[in-house]
């Protein structure tokens, strides 16, 4: 079963799933959303990619900035970026890639539940 077979199944044993023409996955978890695909980096290796949406259409000033990037230094599972949209609002997103040939099926989805978790968190310090 090849990777992109795994990730479907595993996805859909845990989440509603939203099966995209591109291939994608959307996910939806604790007030976020999440693409979720898989990207071949080299003969071999395929990556599952994370694309994480925390927060959107945030008021943008120093204090965002703060916040988001002590999230960037202290967030293992993924990366926390500020995506400015104009000089007035931006959105936080959470990105992880990690290797997912190897992984067994249970491993898979609790990794993936572990970064949507850690996504979930972020959003409540950003949102309350």
């Amino acid at each position: 079963m090849s990777l992109q077979d795994r990730l479907v199944a595993v996805a859909e044993a845990l989440l509603p799933v939203t099966r995209e023409d591109d291939g994608a996955l959307t996910v939806h978890h604790d007030g976020t959303f999440a693409s979720l695909r898989v990207v071949g980096v080299a003969e071999g290796l395929e990556l599952v990619s994370l694309n994480q949406i925390l927060a959107w259409d945030l008021p943008l000033d120093e204090a965002l900035r703060v916040t988001v990037a002590e999230h960037t230094r202290g967030t293992l599972l993924g990366t926390v970026s500020l995506a400015e949209k104009d000089n007035s609002t931006a959105d936080v997103l959470l990105r992880y890639n990690f290797p997912g040939s190897g992984l067994s099926d249970e491993a898979l989805g609790t990794l993936i539940m572990m970064v949507l978790a850690t996504g979930a968190d972020v959003r409540r310090t950003l949102t309350s």
